[in-house]
């Protein structure tokens, strides 16, 4: 059975990471048995020094991109396999959009915003021993706000970072319509990394302008709810 290495639950999400909840839809979607190893330890073997990686007997894959195209390859299990080349192709572009321009929007709400880094401060770091907890936080967050200057996204102003969160979040609004899934009433590879990164805005127990934003897209909430009823009743519920 594979097994799924993540951080574990948090800010009422089964992961707060979306590639780690990607990766998790992406099983559930699929109707693919696997338990989930949750710990934030597993950074320090994850084979790329991030999560999520899986372990498919005995078969070490890291990144989720590279984790979805192994699922896909088991028998029956390709969500993707009623698309056509086009909607394939809108597919991964898309999803390499989620993965190379909202998640830096999504990390510098959470960790470069002094509304949220408190939450993301006691939500990774309270369990770690004195005086570990009093360094190292501070140590990873100056790392993540160079990270995001480097990359480019830390340049900008708090409003053009929103613009940009909007202008994404229109396209995927856009792009759903009035469709029960991305590509109508069928589920695909694309909802399992758009579930993944909406929620991460949209469902998570965090309150900052930028969730505040993106709950303004009423066909994007619903999304959300349609897919958490769907697949995480259980913790939803529990």
């Amino acid at each position: 059975m594979i097994k799924l290495y993540s951080f574990g639950e948090n800010f009422s999400l089964i992961d707060p990471s979306p590639f780690v909840l990607k990766v998790d839809a992406y099983l559930r979607m699929a109707n693919i048995e696997f338990t989930t190893v949750a710990k934030l330890e597993n950074l320090k073997k994850a084979p790329k020094g991030k999560l999520p990686f899986i372990d498919d007997n005995g078969l070490i894959i890291g990144d989720s991109q590279l984790i979805i195209e192994h699922l896909k390859q088991q028998l029956g299990q390709d969500l993707d396999s009623q698309l056509t080349a086009q909607q394939r192709a809108v597919s991964y572009l898309v999803t390499k959009s989620l993965d190379e321009n909202l998640y830096f929007i999504l990390l510098y709400s959470r960790w470069c915003r002094d509304d949220s880094w408190p939450l993301i401060k006691q939500a990774f770091f309270s369990k770690m021993p004195f005086p570990i907890r009093l360094i190292v936080p501070n140590m990873l967050r100056k790392k993540v706000i160079k990270g995001l200057y480097g990359q480019g996204l830390g340049r900008h102003s708090n409003s053009e970072i929103q613009q940009m969160l909007r202008q994404n979040l229109q396209s995927l609004s856009d792009l759903l319509a009035d469709n029960q899934y991305f590509f109508g009433d069928q589920l695909s590879a694309l909802d399992a990394a758009a579930f993944a990164f909406l929620a991460a805005f949209i469902l998570v127990d965090i309150d900052n302008p930028y969730n505040r934003i993106a709950r303004e897209y009423s066909s994007l909430v619903s999304y959300c709810d349609r897919i958490q009823q769907q697949f995480y009743a259980e913790q939803r519920n529990g």
